[in-house]
C-alpha cells in the first residue's frame, strides 16, 4: 500500500515498481492505492496489508501500534514542506499571516506539523487559524491562487511537480529544511523471512535502463537504501519532538 500523499504522475512508477519487485523476488505483490487518508486507515483496519510506503506521521503508528518494522527509504529525498500564497497576494512572508487567515491543506499530517512548526514565527498556534480541508494539492493551489485561503500548505515534492504555469501564480513563503524526516517503506513482522530478498531487490533497483526509468517514473531518481530500525525509531522519535 502507498500513501495518498505521492502525486498522480508518480501513479504509473509504482506499478511499474510492483511489476519489478514481483519479477525480481517471485513473490507475488497486490498495489493498493487509496485516494485518502481515510481510505489508507480502512484498509489498514481490514488487516492483510504487508508492506506500507508511508508518510513519517503514519510511520510512527504503524511501528508502535500495528507491527511494521523499516525495511527502505528513498536515498535523498527528506519530506520537506512548502507554505504558499497567490503570486500576487500582499503576504509575503510566514510573518505577514494573521489570526483567523484560512490554510488550504490536504489530510497530510506530517505537513501540517512541520507547517506548524514553521508557523510560531508568526506566533501562531493551530487554533488562531481556520483550516479548510482538500483532497488533493491542486485543489489546495486553485484555492490559493483565487484568494480563497490567505495560504496553502504543500508536500514540498508536489508543489515542485506542480505544472510550471501553476507555480509562476503561487508565492513561496517558506519551505522546510529538516532533512530527517522521509516517507519510509514498512514491512509488517509476519514477512520477516521475506524481508531479506525484498530489500535487497529494491535496493538493488538503478542498474539498468529499465531500472532507471522506474525510478524516475516514481520521482526517486537516487533509488532506495535499507533503512535501519535505529534510524527509524530515531525519525519517529523526531516527530514526537515536532508534536510537543
Amino acid at each position: 500500500m502507498v500513501a495518498p500523499d505521492f502525486a498522480p504522475e508518480r501513479f504509473a512508477g509504482w506499478h511499474m515498481l510492483n511489476t519489478l519487485l514481483q519479477t525480481r523476488t517471485g513473490l507475488r505483490l497486490h498495489l493498493e492505492t487509496p485516494a485518502s487518508a481515510q481510505e489508507q486507515a480502512e484498509l489498514l483496519a481490514r488487516g492483510g496489508i504487508d508492506l506500507v510506503y508511508a508518510n513519517p506521521f503514519d510511520a510512527s503508528y504503524l511501528m508502535r501500534e500495528l507491527g511494521f518494522r523499516a525495511l527502505a527509504r528513498p536515498i535523498g529525498r527528506a519530506d520537506e514542506m512548502v507554505m504558499a500564497t497567490a503570486q500576487d497576494s500582499p503576504i509575503r512572508c510566514v510573518e505577514d499571516l494573521r489570526p483567523g487567515h484560512r490554510i488550504a491543506l490536504t489530510d497530510n499530517r506530517d505537513v501540517k506539523l512541520i507547517g506548524l512548526r514553521l508557523l510560531e514565527a508568526a506566533d501562531l498556534a493551530e487554533a488562531h487559524l481556520e483550516w479548510i480541508l482538500v483532497e488533493n494539492y491542486q485543489a489546495a493551489a486553485r484555492m490559493a491562487m483565487k484568494g480563497e485561503v490567505q495560504a496553502s500548505f504543500f508536500l514540498a515534492e508536489t508543489f515542485h511537480a506542480l505544472s510550471r504555469i501553476t507555480r509562476g501564480q503561487l508565492h513561496v513563503l517558506i519551505e522546510s529544511a529538516i532533512t530527517d524526516i522521509t516517507h519510509v517503506l514498512l514491512a509488517h513482522e509476519r514477512t520477516a523471512l521475506s524481508m531479506p530478498d525484498l530489500c535487497a531487490a529494491l535496493t538493488g533497483i538503478g542498474g539498468t535502463p529499465q531500472d532507471l526509468e522506474v525510478l524516475d517514473a516514481l520521482g526517486i531518481p537516487g533509488g532506495f537504501e535499507a533503512m535501519p530500525q535505529e534510524d527509524a525509531e530515531f525519525m519517529v522519535d523526531l516527530m514526537d519532538t515536532l508534536l510537543d
